[in-house]
């Protein structure tokens, strides 16, 4: 009995000690730059707007950097560093390599903006987390309130992806156990993957299950998709292997807009990707997705929640980062 009590009490104390690094909220205020740059939020959503309406992608692209970004190492822009001879950085990981390049050029425009209006001040994660934040709502999605005070970090590899990130390929117990092992529970892992609501996902991610599925001939598809739209999505990837950067949109009914129509499609069979779909079928996540294909204001308002956990997950303060000067390099580069 003595034994199972110490054993309880010590993982206690470890889930309580990765709580506390994991999430940090003490150092980070709404008003961090209200007096050493107060444009700073205007200087970004000028930004954003433009970029938007120039690159109607842009807001998916921004999100998706964002949750790459802060579930390898925290919301510290560790995936915007540039690799060198001496490094191979987190932007280079396999599972990077299809990150849009509008999110990129978005923040590194802003910050060459700030760096003129006040040298040294906002880091580049400050400047993700609330241009992810002004476009999720440009594109009618929630808004929600973003604490700023992040620094950015001070190393970033390609091998520090691994195991971090879902993949296309895996189950939704293997995904569940992504999402938990970062401190996330099954509803806001549901919620987040509610960002496939916008953007678009090449055919490669999803190819296995609308050509010769389960080796069941070129034109066998996954039984669980809608046969219209496997069709469809069939003669639009005939070209995949020529043109590996063909995609189609994550949601086909409301594909620009940030609403509730990629749950309802889930229902009617219209999940692009295998771990999509599978979120209407596993037992853990099919009430969640029923809930948020009948009630959109119930998955913004988990949505919120799990953005604003997310954008303090792993966060660097005080000695701990930097505020870069390029976000695609560090201040100081080691060898």
């Amino acid at each position: 009995m003595a034994r199972r009590h110490y054993a309880f009490t010590t993982l206690l104390v470890v889930a309580v000690a990765v709580a506390c690094l994991s999430f940090t909220d003490a150092k980070l205020t709404v008003n961090y730059y209200k007096k050493t740059c107060p444009r700073m939020e205007k200087i970004i959503s000028e930004a954003v707007t433009s970029k938007q309406l120039s690159n109607p992608t842009t807001a998916a692209g921004t999100l998706r950097v964002f949750f790459h970004d802060c579930f390898v190492s925290g919301c510290d822009a560790s995936t915007f560093i540039s690799s060198n001879h001496f490094n191979k950085a987190e932007r280079d990981a396999d599972i990077n390599l299809s990150l849009p390049g509008d999110a990129f050029d978005l923040i590194t425009r802003v910050k060459s903006t700030l760096e003129l209006e006040c040298p040294g001040i906002v880091s580049c994660s400050d400047i993700l987390a609330l241009a992810t934040r002004d476009l999720i709502s440009m594109v009618g999605g929630p808004f929600y309130t973003v604490r700023l005070g992040r620094k950015d970090s001070l190393t970033s590899t390609a091998s520090s992806t691994d195991g971090h990130l879902p993949l296309t390929n895996q189950t939704i117990t293997e995904i569940i156990g992504v999402f938990q092992k970062n401190g996330f529970t099954v509803k806001e892992l549901v919620a987040l993957t509610g960002a496939h609501t916008i953007g678009f996902s090449h055919c490669k991610e999803y190819i296995n299950r609308i050509h010769n599925y389960k080796h069941g001939g070129p034109n066998a598809f996954d039984p669980s998709m809608e046969p219209r739209y496997a069709k469809g999505l069939q003669a639009a990837c005939a070209k995949w292997k020529e043109d590996p950067t063909i995609a189609t949109f994550n949601d086909i009914m409301t594909p620009g807009k940030f609403d509730n129509l990629y749950f309802k499609n889930l229902e009617r069979g219209l999940g692009l990707l295998a771990t999509d779909q599978a979120l209407f079928v596993d037992k853990r996540t099919k009430p969640i997705v029923q809930l948020y294909a009948s009630n959109q204001t119930a998955f913004f308002n988990d949505f919120v929640y799990a953005m604003e956990k997310l954008s303090r997950f792993g966060v660097k303060t005080g000695r701990k980062g930097e505020v870069r000067r390029r976000c695609d390099a560090f201040n100081q580069i080691s060898t």
